[in-house]
C-alpha cells in the first residue's frame, strides 16, 4: 500500500520540484542581472532534427546545414572552402597570360599593320619612281633642245654649203617647234639630217677651219653624245615604273593614284660617225 501511494506522490512531487527549481533559477538570473533564456517551441517540421540555439524567426536548420565545427579553426576552414585566397603579387618578369580571344585580335591587328606598312612603302617607292621619270624627262628635253639649237646656229653660220644648211636648218626648226605627239618623229629626222650632213669627215674638218667652227663642232659633238644617254636614263625609269604598276597589289589598291601610265621616248638618236669619234 505504501509503494502504491508513494509512486504518485513522488511523481507529483518531482514535477512540482522541477518547476520550483526552474523558478529558482530564473530568480537567480534576474538577481544576477542576466536575461533568462527563452525556450521557444520547436516547429513540427523540425521534429527529430537537431536544432541549434541560433534558430531565429521560427525557422530551423536541417542536419545538412548544421556546421559541425564552430571553433576558430573550423570557421577558418569553412571560409577557405567558400572563397579562394587573394592572389599574391606577380613576380617581376613573369609572362602575362592573355585570353585566347585577345591574343587572336592582337595577331590580326599586327598582320593588318604589316600589310599597311608594306602598301605604304610600295606607294612611296612608286612616287619616287614617278619623280625620277619627271627628272629624267626634263634632262632629256634639255639635251634635245640644246642639240637642236646648236644645229640651227651651225646651219645659219654660213660655214656649210647652202644645201646642207637648208636641210639642217629645217630639221632643227621642226624639232624645236614640234608638238609632244610629233616630238619623237621630229627628233629622229634631225638625227638623220645630222648624219647626212656630217657623214663625211672632211665636212667636219671644213667647219672646224672656219672662224668659230671649232667651238661649234665641240658643242654639237657633246650634244649628240648626251642625247642617247639621257634617253636611256629616261627609258630605264619608265621601265621600272611600268613593271611595278603591273603588279596586282598596285592595281587593286590603286597605289599609283591618277598618275598617267608612263611611256618611253622612242627616237633615232644615233649620232654621226665623224662627230662621235670627235667626241671620244
Amino acid at each position: 500500500m505504501r509503494r502504491a501511494g508513494r509512486g504518485p506522490g513522488r511523481a507529483g512531487g518531482s514535477g512540482a520540484g522541477a518547476r520550483t527549481r526552474a523558478g529558482a533559477r530564473e530568480h537567480r538570473e534576474y538577481g544576477a542581472g542576466r536575461r533568462p533564456a527563452i525556450r521557444r517551441p520547436v516547429p513540427r517540421a523540425c521534429a527529430g532534427t537537431p536544432v541549434l540555439p541560433s534558430v531565429h524567426r521560427g525557422l530551423c536548420r536541417g542536419p545538412s546545414r548544421v556546421r559541425r565545427d564552430t571553433g576558430p579553426a573550423g570557421r577558418g576552414r569553412a571560409g577557405a572552402s567558400r572563397r579562394a585566397p587573394p592572389a599574391g603579387p606577380r613576380p617581376r618578369g613573369a609572362p602575362v597570360a592573355l585570353p585566347p580571344v585577345t591574343a587572336t585580335l592582337i595577331w590580326i591587328l599586327a598582320v593588318l599593320v604589316a600589310i599597311g606598312l608594306y602598301l605604304s612603302w610600295t606607294a612611296g617607292r612608286l612616287d619616287r619612281l614617278h619623280a625620277r621619270i619627271d627628272a629624267a624627262r626634263a634632262a632629256l628635253d634639255a639635251q634635245l633642245l640644246r642639240r637642236a639649237s646648236v644645229a640651227q646656229e651651225l646651219a645659219t653660220s654660213g660655214v656649210l654649203d647652202p644645201a646642207a644648211s637648208i636641210v639642217l636648218y629645217e630639221a632643227a626648226h621642226a624639232a624645236r617647234q614640234a608638238e609632244e605627239e610629233q616630238r619623237e618623229v621630229a627628233e629622229s629626222e634631225l638625227s638623220q639630217a645630222l648624219r647626212a650632213v656630217f657623214e663625211d669627215p672632211r665636212q667636219v674638218e671644213a667647219v672646224r677651219e672656219a672662224p668659230g667652227g671649232e667651238e661649234a663642232v665641240r658643242e654639237l659633238s657633246e650634244a649628240v653624245r648626251r642625247v642617247p644617254m639621257a634617253r636611256r636614263f629616261h627609258n630605264d625609269a619608265v621601265g621600272a615604273v611600268r613593271r611595278l604598276r603591273q603588279h596586282r597589289k598596285v592595281r587593286w589598291f590603286r597605289l599609283a593614284g591618277h598618275a598617267p601610265f608612263p611611256l618611253a621616248f622612242e627616237m633615232d638618236d644615233e649620232p654621226p660617225a665623224a662627230l662621235a669619234e670627235r667626241a671620244v
